[in-house]
């Protein structure tokens, strides 16, 4: 595909992700004033992220055959239609247990949107800077979202807020049905056969003999390749998020830094995972270096950073956690650009939601897991966690450099 024909669907890909990164940026924002309309305290309102991420795993493993089925345009249309209706309810202000299950309905409109376009730019040529790109206006949202909810929370309710998001997601829904290719057949396919939109970003596997549907999902969870990058993702994100949520707390009680400087310095790790994902691959690109070896680079970065962060003064350790999120930037979507190098071509819908539904995964379960070591150990402990983790990164990216070694 020519850049021109796909650079309308790429600006929609960008503005969604921007949404999405927006909907997780207001979440905190929003949750003292949903606490207080619903006169619940945090331990019930924090069943919401088990419902959010309940849906979302659930979106993530069923997209694939949702895009084999009905193409990457219906996808997009149900994902997102998913995500305004679940907005607009919750704008509503429903009864505690109707807000509570709305989040299931929001979380797989946000897992349809992620997993569906994570396919769609992963078959564009230099799928690898795109990608980047896509998650980099993530970043934008994350930052765009805390600010925005704060204002409209200046002067209304926290269901204002849920109004303007879902506002905004109706054009998108409009975007996908106008910009996004319709579901197509080659005439090699048998008809209902499934068919991907996926073009590898480099030399690729041959292509296998299509799995049948209903084991579409089966086989992608015993692909190796699958179950590597899986691996990856799931590391990768309870490093970023680990930090990410109890970043804070160790600047703050382990190191004894104000709450302000804290903050800021959180937000400097925010930007930076932004800045990283707009700018490394770039460089990378024009440095001739491979996909391996840039990655082995922003994992040397990323040990780097959490052992400055950990060891030296605080204001080093400052910079150094903007340096801990530029170098994350490029792994999660430059893992996810080489999906159609790791598997069967066929195998790359289903590939890219499972390796969405186990980042979420690790997203919850390490993050806990640094909380409850720091809960019995102190915070200090956090970061040699966080350590820990960047050196299993190390130990799952080796195999795929390989993979991908044997293939360029």
């Amino acid at each position: 595909m020519r850049f021109r024909q796909a650079r309308p669907p790429v600006l929609v890909s960008y503005a969604a992700f921007v949404l999405v990164g927006i909907n997780v940026g207001i979440s905190g924002v929003l949750l003292p004033s949903q606490m207080a309309s619903y006169g619940v305290d945090r331990a019930t309102i924090g069943i919401i992220f088990f419902t959010g991420s309940a849906g979302f795993v659930l979106a993530s493993v069923s997209t694939g055959a949702l895009i084999q089925r009905a193409g990457i345009r219906i996808a997009l249309t149900a994902g997102g239609g998913a995500f305004v209706l679940a907005g607009l309810y919750l704008a509503t202000r429903p009864p505690f247990i109707a807000f509570v299950l709305a989040q299931l309905v929001l979380g797989y409109g946000t897992g349809v949107l992620e997993s569906g376009l994570n396919v769609y730019i992963a078959g564009l040529p230099g799928a690898t800077t795109l990608l980047n790109r896509l998650h980099a206006f993530f970043g934008v949202g994350a930052l765009i979202g805390p600010p925005l909810a704060a204002w409209i929370l200046g002067f209304a309710s926290w269901t204002v807020v849920w109004l303007v998001v879902a506002a905004a997601g109706v054009p998108l829904v409009a975007g996908f049905l106008l910009a996004y290719p319709g579901r197509e057949r080659s005439a090699t396919d048998a008809p209902g056969a499934p068919v991907v939109h996926a073009v590898p970003d480099g030399p690729g596997p041959s292509p296998a003999p299509a799995p049948a549907r209903r084991g579409m999902l089966h086989t992608a969870l015993r692909d190796r390749g699958v179950q590597l990058g899986t691996a990856m993702l799931f590391v990768y994100v309870g490093v970023e998020l680990g930090v990410g949520n109890w970043g804070f707390s160790y600047l703050v009680q382990a190191r004894g830094l104000h709450a302000s400087i804290a903050g800021y310095t959180i937000s400097g790790f925010w930007l930076g995972l932004t800045l990283g994902r707009f700018l490394i691959s770039p460089i990378a690109a024009r440095a001739r270096a491979t996909t391996a070896a840039m990655i082995y680079a922003c994992l040397a970065g990323i040990t780097a950073a959490i052992a400055a962060a950990w060891l030296s003064p605080a204001a080093v350790a400052c910079v150094a956690f903007g340096l801990l999120g530029f170098f994350l930037g490029p792994v999660f979507p430059t893992t996810m650009a080489i999906v159609p190098r790791l598997t069967q071509p066929r195998l790359v819908p289903t590939a890219i939601g499972v390796m969405n539904a186990g980042a979420v995964i690790g997203g919850s379960a390490l993050p806990w897991l640094a909380g409850t070591i720091a809960q019995n150990a102190g915070m200090q402990a956090l970061l040699p966690f966080v350590l820990a983790l960047s050196l299993a990164q190390f130990a799952v990216w080796r195999p795929i450099a390989a993979r991908l070694g044997r293939r360029d």
